[in-house]
Formats: structure tokens, sequence, C-alpha cells
């Protein structure tokens, strides 16, 4: 069984609770970029990780998406404020998330959830 990588970047240099979330799901490793402005690094973190999703957060949702799609052309969707719309985003294909400040086990946990449902753990 493959170990499913989700990497996190915050703006604010959070996302320990999303973390806790993912890995609260059996299989589920969470990767947290450190630091201030850890959303403009996702991209990179996920190709050094080999990911398999990125969840940036920053008050807008995008920024830290839209720079790794414009770097690494990961399918993205950003300016997300609730769950669903992420849950949603997955089973449309998306491999980069980008949500306003959302930093909740809740998020991480079905977000995480909705990954295995769709891709399982190969």
């Amino acid at each position: 069984m493959k170990e499913i990588v989700i990497v996190i970047g915050d703006r604010m240099g959070k996302g320990q609770k999303v973390a806790a979330g993912i890995e609260s799901v059996a299989g589920c490793k969470a990767v947290v970029v450190p630091g201030m402005a850890a959303d403009m690094k996702l991209g990179d973190v996920m190709q050094k990780e080999n990911a398999d999703l990125g969840i940036s957060f920053c008050g807008s949702g995008g920024a830290g998406a839209l720079t790794a799609k414009n770097k690494y052309g990961y399918e993205v969707r950003y300016g997300m404020r609730s769950v669903e719309e992420g849950e949603t985003a997955i089973a449309e294909g998306c491999k980069v998330l980008g949500f306003g400040f959302m930093d909740t086990e809740e998020l991480g946990r079905r977000i995480a959830t909705a990954y295995v449902k769709k891709y399982g753990n190969q």
C-alpha cells in the first residue's frame, strides 16, 4: 500500500491542525511547509516530496495554488471557502487546493478521505 503524501503551505506558517486531520486517515502523511509565506513554496515542496496532493492557505485562497499551477502545471481549484468545495475539486481531479484560512482537523480529515475514496492507496 502506497503512502499518500499531502503537502500543506500556509501563508501564516500554520497548517498543523489540517496535518493532524490528514494523518488521522490510514495511509496518509502530511508535510507542513515551515515558515511565513509557505504557500508560495507549495509546488516546490510537492515536487521534492513526490506528493499526491497540495493544500494552500492564504487570505484569497489563490496565491500558492496559482504559483504551483504556473510553475509545475498542476490542476488547481482556488478561492475555496468550504470543505465541500475541496471534496468536489478532488472528485474532479484537482491536485492543488487553494483555500482561505481554514486550519481545521475536519478539513484535513475530509480532504484526505476524499482523496482515498477517489484514488485509493495504490
